[in-house]
């Protein structure tokens, strides 16, 4: 069974930054394609970012490259969300997940291909 356990939400204020985590329990992430998904209040699930771990290809939700940068880090089977210049707008909870191969690239993106997902970490951009 795998198990997805996110970290590193919080209050920030506008212009801050944040380290998201997710780490994984049961399987290892080597053969995976894992992603960042968000959901603000009343508002419907947001693609943020997704990784590959086989060969590293990323994708962005659009407009969020070049403020967010997903990685991997396969010694400790966990992956990041580095979010730098934070807005109000990114309030949100944000979610991990997981789907047990390599998905393509058009696919990182669609939030029905993971088949794991964690409990969520709450972002709070407010000044």
């Amino acid at each position: 069974q795998v198990q997805l356990v996110e970290s590193g939400g919080g209050l920030v204020q506008p212009g801050a930054s944040l380290r998201l985590s997710c780490a994984a329990s049961g399987r290892t992430f080597s053969r995976y394609s894992t992603g960042w998904f968000r959901q603000a209040p009343g508002k419907e699930r947001e693609f943020v970012a997704a990784i590959r771990w086989a060969d590293g290809n990323t994708r962005y939700g659009d407009s969020l490259k070049g403020r967010f940068t997903i990685s991997r880090d396969s010694a400790k089977n966990t992956m990041y969300l580095q979010m730098n210049s934070l807005k109000p707008e990114d309030t949100a909870v944000y979610y991990c997940a997981g789907y047990p191969g390599g998905l393509i690239y058009g696919m990182l993106g669609v939030a029905e291909q993971y088949e794991y997902w964690g409990q969520g970490t709450p972002v709070t951009v407010s000044s």
